[in-house]
């Protein structure tokens, strides 16, 4: 069953894959109620590739007998469905996400096998690591996002925040930016994301930087003289609470209102703001948008063609200006002829600080589209 499917859909997304030049993809994400999990798929060009699995617990009532039993059944399924052997398939387990008393860094180590890779996404070069971290090092369900920045970066001052291993960055240069600067707090993603510059024949410099410093402390501090942005692209944590950050935690759901007001200090006289969150809670209230500025949800056209689940993310355009569809309710409530979200779909992204990251809108879902796609 499993197997049937997974076959049935690399058959179908990787001729889609093709035409858009992208050589991974999502391939499953719990479509079939017995195998909870989701499965990406991450190409190589000589032809083959490797597949990513993360594991969701079936039930509460499992007895650990029966879930080795149906771990054992659902790896055999796979390696059958997507025609590989042992070594190209890399399987990882997720839980519920923790509460502020438990949480996790969802970036700590937990292997050391170093199976990295490189693939592409719309003619770019991208590193991965499919064995060493919860997450492999590029978040798919932003393809999309990630098409429109290139798109509209040419000339433009591009700010990346909580930036991971910075594929935003790396397609904002290859659109022409004229600057950008990279900002997270970990020296690992950063050094990372300078692997993916040089990928793509870029590197650090004067007017490409790089900014090692907790996101939040460095928002707080405010813009330096003339530090100023046409594109903030802020996609952070659902939750932490590292070691690292001054706060004692961080949740999206309670402090995306001080975010959102510190970047509004950051953007220039006519720029924008491109906000995501994968809180399966967050709720967008109009009367936290920054004074004068406007708000528009654009989920239903950020998430790509192969994400079965329509609820992998949310996502906002903001700008000064800007008046509210709808009268002023709040904009998932409105939009683009009704709730972008009842397209279908379900479940849980691997990203966050815990929750896990297939077919999409009819129409323009954003790959391969113009730069007008995630317009409002």
């Amino acid at each position: 069953m499993l197997g049937e499917r997974l076959d049935n859909r690399m058959r179908h997304v990787s001729k889609w894959a093709r035409k858009q030049g992208i050589s991974c993809f999502r391939l499953y994400e719990k479509d079939i109620p017995e195998f909870p999990m989701i499965v990406d798929w991450y190409g190589s060009p000589q032809g083959g590739g490797d597949a990513v699995a993360w594991f969701f617990h079936r039930t509460k009532d499992d007895t650990l007998e029966r879930e080795l039993e149906y771990r054992k059944d659902a790896e055999a399924e796979i390696l059958a469905g997507l025609n590989i052997t042992r070594e190209h398939l890399f399987i990882k387990y997720r839980g519920r996400q923790r509460s502020e008393e438990g949480g996790r860094d969802q970036y700590e180590r937990f292997d050391s096998r170093g199976a990295v890779k490189v693939v592409e996404e719309h003619g770019l070069r991208f590193e991965v690591n499919l064995s060493d971290y919860l997450d492999v090092g590029l978040f798919l369900d932003h393809r999309p996002t990630r098409l429109s920045v290139q798109q509209r970066a040419r000339g433009k001052r591009v700010l990346n925040l909580f930036s991971y291993t910075g594929a935003f960055s790396v397609h904002a240069r290859a659109g022409g930016a004229a600057k950008t600067t990279t900002v997270d707090m970990s020296k690992t993603y950063l050094e990372w994301y300078e692997r993916n510059l040089a990928l793509n024949g870029f590197d650090v410099n004067a007017d490409h930087r790089v900014i090692h410093a907790d996101c939040l402390q460095w928002l707080e501090a405010g813009p330096q003289a003339a530090q100023q942005y046409d594109i903030v692209v802020c996609d952070p944590p659902t939750f932490s609470n590292s070691k690292r950050m001054r706060a004692d935690s961080f949740a999206i759901d309670r402090d995306y209102p001080d975010l959102l007001r510190w970047i509004a200090r950051f953007v220039a006289p006519g720029g924008e703001v491109f906000f995501s969150t994968n809180s399966r809670s967050f709720d967008f209230d109009m009367a936290n948008v920054p004074p004068n500025y406007g708000a528009h949800e654009i989920s239903h056209r950020s998430v790509p063609e192969d994400f079965r689940n329509r609820k992998i993310h949310r996502c906002w355009r903001l700008a000064e200006g800007w008046k509210p569809k709808g009268g002023g309710v709040k904009p998932h409530e409105t939009g683009g002829g009704g709730k972008p979200h009842e397209t279908g779909g379900g479940g849980a992204k691997p990203r966050g600080s815990a929750d896990g990251g297939g077919s999409g809108d009819s129409g323009n879902s954003g790959d391969g589209a113009n730069a007008d796609t995630l317009s409002p």
